[in-house]
């Protein structure tokens, strides 16, 4: 088959285009080599045996030239930022969509399939169960007043009793950043187009992807990428909140192996799927698991700052993904592992983080409570004082 693959000189693209063209078929890849992803329209890798074309998805010639005798597309070009530039997200994540069903339906394209990488984002929060009212609920995002106090974790509206983060499937989504609407919008727009001029489509919620090929470029990319740059300029790695933070981290040879099964398998049509690890941790352990592969004795440090907007615990229910036959292979530690290799081949590396930081706090994205934020790890219980008592005391039982 000849694939277009949108983003293909990406993390995740570059990797299904290297997967795609292992597996003999044709590979065209559209991308306009952009900061942060890329720098001075040069990227760090490019896939050798694809048909590369700079172009903007967003622009209605380069997008239709790139379709041009396409058999599959996997639409991964997306934009993804801390920064107030919330018409970018849409113009990229959403309008690129439209455009490319738009070109599908005006030149009567014969696709047989378009694969749409989503987010874990669209959950928001995601699920938790209240343990006293013996409730499901879907939270938003904690208040400024919350955070501003020290006050982390998520509390039941009903009973103020402490909520326990839950695997999130996919029957529920609630978006709370514009980078996570973006991403929810681009899904319906082409699913419903999908369903209406019978496109098989495929959209799929990644968790925190990790790896070789990861930007270091970009302030919103991910703890593998933060905490490995610190540690390869001997800096302390910053911790915010108070590291419990739990996630899922997959990898992306897990990755591209759920976009091949998906293409692969009509059960998967105008269906979103979840793409996670399967297994959670907190984020103070995935600092400790990247301190100990660097072996240099360098312990993060906690800031006393939080990042507004941030989810507290999110971590995906992958069930529906594993009865289409894939499976999670990888490690976080194999991640670290592979992004430190790549790390280390590349030139000309910069310790950008110090710059991005100061950006998040010029930005208000990072911010610092207004209590005093010294951690104990032997009394967790100062970060959850709160006024009264009973609350206090069901937040120490959960730890």
């Amino acid at each position: 088959m000849k694939c277009l693959v949108t983003g293909g000189a990406g993390f995740i693209g570059s990797h299904t285009v290297d997967a795609l063209l292992e597996k003999g078929h044709e590979v065209r890849i559209l991308d306009d080599l952009s900061h942060p992803a890329h720098t001075k329209n040069k990227t760090s890798y490019l896939p050798q045996g694809a048909e590369f074309m700079l172009g903007d998805v967003c622009n209605k010639e380069n997008l239709r030239k790139a379709l041009q005798n396409v058999d599959v597309v996997f639409h991964f070009a997306a934009h993804n930022s801390y920064l107030p530039d919330f018409s970018n997200l849409f113009q990229v994540n959403c309008v690129s969509t439209a455009l490319l069903y738009e070109i599908i339906v005006e030149d009567k394209l014969d696709i047989k399939k378009v694969i749409i990488a989503s987010s874990q984002a669209v959950y928001g929060e995601g699920k938790y169960r209240c343990p006293n009212c013996n409730r499901i609920k879907y939270p938003n995002i904690r208040s400024l007043a919350q955070l501003e106090k020290g006050e982390y974790e998520l509390f039941c509206d009903s009973c103020n009793g402490m909520l326990q983060a839950m695997w999130t499937n996919e029957n529920r989504v609630n978006p709370q950043s514009q980078y996570a609407i973006s991403k929810y919008t681009q899904e319906l727009t082409g699913l419903s187009l999908a369903k209406r001029y019978n496109i098989p489509t495929c959209c799929l919620r990644y968790s925190n992807v990790q790896g070789a090929r990861q930007s270091i470029f970009s302030i919103h990319s991910g703890a593998c990428r933060i905490f490995c740059v610190s540690q390869f300029f001997d800096k302390q790695p910053s911790i915010y909140e108070d590291g419990k933070q739990k996630r899922d981290f997959v990898n992306v040879k897990d990755v591209v192996a759920a976009n091949l099964i998906v293409l692969e398998s009509p059960k998967a049509d105008y269906k979103a799927f979840n793409v996670g690890g399967g297994k959670t941790y907190s984020i103070l352990e995935f600092a400790n698991m990247v301190s100990e592969i660097f072996s240099k004795n360098i312990k993060a440090k906690f800031t006393g700052e939080y990042r507004f907007a941030d989810t507290r615990h999110i971590f995906s229910d992958i069930s529906h993904l594993r009865e289409l036959g894939w499976r999670p292979q990888f490690s976080p530690e194999a991640s670290i592992k592979e992004f430190v290799n790549w790390l280390n081949e590349l030139k000309d590396v910069k310790n950008i983080l110090a710059d991005a930081e100061e950006q998040m706090r010029l930005l208000k994205i990072l911010r610092k409570s207004k209590r005093d934020m010294t951690i104990s790890r032997k009394k967790p219980q100062k970060l959850f004082k709160r006024t009264r008592p009973r609350i206090r005391a069901q937040v120490l039982a959960y730890n």
